[in-house]
């Protein structure tokens, strides 16, 4: 027959013939609207998650899942795919170990159990390629007290995938009710950037068209479950979120719509560096908009907030950390930025400003 099943299951996995909304563009993979609903149509509505205290349809940076009366277990996975492999501050070894070790320390899982990786690499790559990559996940793992315990390969051939992606997934243990969800602002609470942001976004896109802009600048990926362990222990953290895929903007609009409050944000308060607003000014890139590799962005109960910033500052990789906003009553879902000059919703942004950065 020349119309059977296997011709339709063919062209519809590579997606001849389909257009506008049946196909999957990069939008889907940007971390804003278009990918919620993709992940809310395909996979929230097929798995159920009674069992969890945090599942799949919460769409936090993990899941927590009771294992006894005191602990529960803590997962997160993620897949990596950045061009190029090897960029100013890190790779796609440490980038890959780093987003997993901080997915989990989001929840509140600030000690890694066990990881796991499963390297996909495109026929005709150096064996040197792979080596560097593992090395560097070897030390990024001991930087965050981490290991890989299990994982898998696959090769495929050229042209079916550029060159290697990553997937990793994370184990913790957390004390029953020891995670800290998304969702957990309350009026009144501050909200903490523990860095610059969007170091990691403007580095790559810099580095993959030639741009200098000057002042070192480099990706910020890093594990940060030892600054999130030191903000923890110096106070009450109430909702975390790395700013990854759709940058500050994107993460501080999910935080305040999952909990029902409205974020007040003081632009000159956040810290930018100066290569990142050079870059955004030239390029016309908002430096909320982009993603961050090693960057927390959290809220913090107000008697607490400056305790915490002081435990982050601490640390060198929290230095620049700041105060940058409140929570309020008002814009229940939204963000404000106050500029100094006027006041604006800080939205998300819309599609893939920034494709295979994550």
């Amino acid at each position: 027959m020349s119309n059977s099943d296997d011709d339709r299951t063919a062209d519809e996995s590579s997606g001849d013939g389909y257009t506008g909304d049946d196909v999957i563009t990069h939008a889907h993979g940007a971390g804003g609207g278009q990918m919620t609903d993709l992940i809310e149509d395909m996979a929230v509505s097929r798995f159920a998650d009674s069992e969890a205290d945090v599942g799949l349809a919460a769409l936090d940076d993990g899941s927590v899942q009771p294992i006894d009366d005191d602990h529960s277990v803590v997962v997160t996975t993620d897949s990596h795919v950045v061009t190029p492999l090897f960029f100013r501050g890190g790779d796609i070894g440490r980038l890959a170990i780093s987003g997993t070790v901080n997915d989990l320390a989001m929840m509140g899982a600030t000690d890694p159990l066990a990881l796991t990786s499963s390297l996909i690499i495109e026929a005709g790559t150096p064996q040197s390629t792979v080596e560097r990559v593992t090395e560097s996940m070897r030390e990024t793992c001991a930087e965050a007290g981490a290991t890989v315990t299990t994982g898998d390969t696959k090769v495929m051939g050229s042209d079916e995938i550029d060159t290697l992606a990553i997937n990793t997934t994370g184990v913790a243990v957390v004390p029953t009710g020891g995670h800290v969800p998304d969702a957990g602002l309350s009026v009144g609470d501050k909200l903490i950037v523990s860095g610059t942001i969007g170091d990691h976004g403007i580095s790559l896109l810099s580095e993959r068209e030639g741009f200098d802009f000057g002042g070192g600048l480099a990706s910020d990926v890093q594990p940060v479950n030892d600054l999130v362990r030191a903000a923890m222990d110096a106070g009450e953290v109430t909702a975390m979120k790395d700013p990854t895929r759709g940058g500050l903007a994107t993460v501080l609009n999910e935080m305040a719509d999952k909990a029902g409050v409205g974020i007040d944000l003081d632009e000159p308060a956040i810290p930018v560096s100066g290569p990142v607003s050079s870059a955004g000014e030239v390029l016309g890139i908002e430096p909320f908009d982009v993603a961050c590799e090693g960057v927390v962005a959290m809220g913090v109960a107000s008697d607490d907030a400056e305790a915490v910033l002081e435990a982050l500052r601490d640390n060198p990789k929290g230095e620049d950390a700041a105060i940058v906003g409140e929570v309020v009553e008002e814009h229940t879902g939204q963000v404000v930025l106050d500029t100094g000059f006027g006041r604006r919703y800080l939205t998300p942004p819309e599609g893939e400003q920034l494709p295979r950065i994550c």
